[in-house]
Order: C-alpha cells, then structure tokens, then sequence
C-alpha cells in the first residue's frame, strides 16, 4: 500500500513532467502527443493515466481502514476515542483542502472539490461502515451508486436555446447527447446544489459555476469508492493465499472495468471523472484494483521490494508530500537555479527543459521526504 501510495503522490506532484508543453513544441509526434494526454486530466468523458491519481488515492484510504482498526484496537482504545479521532481528521483533512484551494486568493476560498476535502467530507461515514459487516457495506455501495445516478437522470436537461456560456461552457463544447445529457457540464442536479451551497459562504463575488466542472456533492460516490477500498482491505486481511487474493482482486477488476465501459458506451451512465459519476466509480474502481494487485503480486508475493523504496518514503509521507506540492514547488523551481545556475534546466537540451525543472524539483520534495523517513517523521492526520 506504501508504495501504490508513492507512485500515486509522485505522480501528483510531478505534475506530468510538463509533458503536455513538450507536446506543445512537437505537434507532430504521436508519441509526445500520448505522453500528453495520459499526463492530463481528460476534459469531460473518458480516461487518462492522470485521472486515476484521486481515484488511487481515495481508495487506498478505504484499503488502509481496516488495518489501522485492527492497530487501534489491539492497542485497547476505545470505540468512543476512535470515533472522535474518525471526526478530527475528517474536519481537518476537508479545510486542509480549502486552506490549500484559498492560497492564491485575497479570502478564503470555500470550495470542496479537491482531493482532501472530497475524503474528508466522507471519512466519518467510512469510519462508521467499518464496524458494519460486508453485506451492510455492500448494499451502502449499491445504494449511493443508484441513488447518485438517479439524483442526476430525474433532473432536468436545459430547454433549447439554453445559455451554456452563463455557466461557464463555451460553445464549442462538445455536449453529452441524448440520456446521458443529464450528466453535462455545469447543468446537472449538484451543479445546481453548489449554486445555493457555495454562496451561504462569504465570498469575493457570487458563485455560479465551477470552471472544471467539479462538483461538493461528488462527496457521495467518492465514498463509494472509499468502500471499495474497505471491502478490499478487509479482503487482504483474511487468512487466505497470497495467490487467491491478487486472483480475485484481478478478477473484480477486469469485471468492473467492463461493467463501468459497458455502462457509458450503452448510455446509461457516462464515466466522467470530473463529476464522478457512479459508472467512474465502477470503472476507476476496476483499474484501482487492479493496480493494487499488481504492487502486491510483486511487492509482497515475489518480494521484489527493493526496487519499491523511493515510492515508500513518500507513500509513507503522502499527506506530507501533499502539502509540500502545493506550498513550495513554484519556490522550489524559481530558487534552483539561484543556486545551480541559470541553465540548469537546460542540461538536455531547452527543448526538455519543462521536464528537467520537474524532475529537479521531485528530487529536493523526495530527499525531504527522505529526511523525515530517517528519523521517523511522520505526518498522519
């Protein structure tokens, strides 16, 4: 799990390498124009090796569950302690994330979209599951999937001659037709809900909608994916065999990455990161478990562990990593050359330099990372 985690958070903070701005200067490279599109996040509907960074992440939360019950309990604390605890991190987890959002504005930004505020917002819930059985948790999943593409398809679609640019989608946006419609860009039932939600908070000027497209309410199927996690955990912590459990994790996988590609070529639910709907939960759901299998398969099973180092000191760090990402990376790359020299990104060559800065500024975010790994510095919420 530490190492799924670091491989999740270097990602993140790598920022795709700048890979997108290589593409930019070579338009006529299939493979730079790959590399650019898995390292971004697709604009509506769809799939790229970025999206899967928050799924990825979400999960593992859920997976992580289990064992540390398991801990608190062995170690004699009380329901009552775990429960208070179970809040404390939610709270801070969801204004960490809006402490982080409101950086570059004159006031607090009250949004709740990012990563940590859409986990924290759901944490208690997911606490509260665990002490429930798997059929329990099971029918919660179905439920919130169900419930949360209902909540969309009995709202209404715009009537013709709708002003999509009043809510920030420009005209040449390429709009969902037919059913899955109620699933476009700012004109679904929890865009709706952010449009009364978010203006009972003190704000510079009204909000009206979310440039991306985000939404408060994917809270909701983001905890469905938290219980996939559970259920997942809890799988792993079962006395079967190594080879049974990476067997049927692989198997769930493969099962719901057809399922969710089943639900959005049919229609029926499209699979849109962005809003997250209930076939992305299913879908990124699949590749979640699937990677976690592979990382057991070859962590735990054939014990190639060494290799995996560099990912564990920042999976075992990834709420410190986080925040580092957000508060220094802009110093980190605008200070090096201060001391490196001016031409240091450019050691390959100007062309790869949007890269090189990234590459640089990992490295001083990991030997931090290091550092603390060192003496035992660890920052858990």
């Amino acid at each position: 799990m530490d190492a799924y985690r670091g491989f999740v958070m270097l990602l993140m903070a790598s920022d795709g390498l700048n890979f997108s701005r290589i593409a930019a200067k070579m338009p006529e490279s299939h493979f730079w124009r790959f590399l650019s599109y898995q390292t971004e996040h697709t604009e509506w509907r769809g799939c790229s090796l970025w999206d899967l960074i928050q799924p990825s992440f979400t999960f593992l939360v859920g997976v992580a569950l289990p064992f540390s019950l398991a801990n608190r309990r062995a170690g004699g604390q009380a329901f009552g302690t775990m429960v208070k605890h179970s809040v404390w991190r939610a709270l801070a987890l969801t204004f960490l994330g809006v402490f982080l959002r409101s950086l570059h504005h004159p006031q607090t930004y009250y949004t709740f979209e990012d990563t940590l505020s859409q986990i924290g917002m759901g944490y208690v819930f997911l606490f509260l599951l665990a002490w429930t059985t798997p059929k329990v948790q099971i029918a919660t999943l179905a439920a919130i999937l169900f419930g949360y593409w209902a909540a969309f398809a009995l709202y209404p679609v715009p009537p013709a001659g709708f002003a999509y640019q009043t809510v920030g989608v420009p005209a040449n946006w390429p709009h969902l037709s037919g059913f899955a419609a109620h699933w476009d860009k700012n004109t679904n039932s929890a865009a709706a809900f952010d449009q009364w939600f978010l203006n009972l908070f003190p704000r510079e000027e009204p909000f009206r909608f979310n440039d991306g497209g985000y939404l408060t309410l994917s809270f909701v199927p983001t905890l469905a994916t938290m219980i996939l996690g559970l259920l997942t955990g809890q799988f792993l912590r079962q006395p079967k065999s190594q080879v049974n459990k990476i067997a049927m994790m692989a198997g769930v996988g493969i099962g719901c990455l057809a399922l969710g590609a089943l639900l959005d070529a049919a229609g029926i639910c499209p699979s849109v990161k962005r809003i997250w709907t209930p076939s992305w939960v299913i879908f990124s759901g699949g590749w979640t478990l699937l990677l976690l299998a592979a990382f057991y398969a070859v962590i735990d099973c054939a014990g190639w562990r060494r290799w995996a180092f560099p990912l564990v000191v920042v999976g075992m760090n990834s709420i410190s990593m986080y925040v580092m990402d957000h508060l220094w990376d802009d110093s980190i790359k605008s200070t090096l050359p201060i001391f490196l020299g001016k031409d240091i990104y450019n050691i390959i060559g100007r062309t790869y330099a949007p890269a090189t800065e990234m590459v640089f500024m990992l490295l001083v975010l990991w030997l931090i990372c290091y550092w603390m790994y060192r003496r035992n510095l660890f920052l858990k919420i």
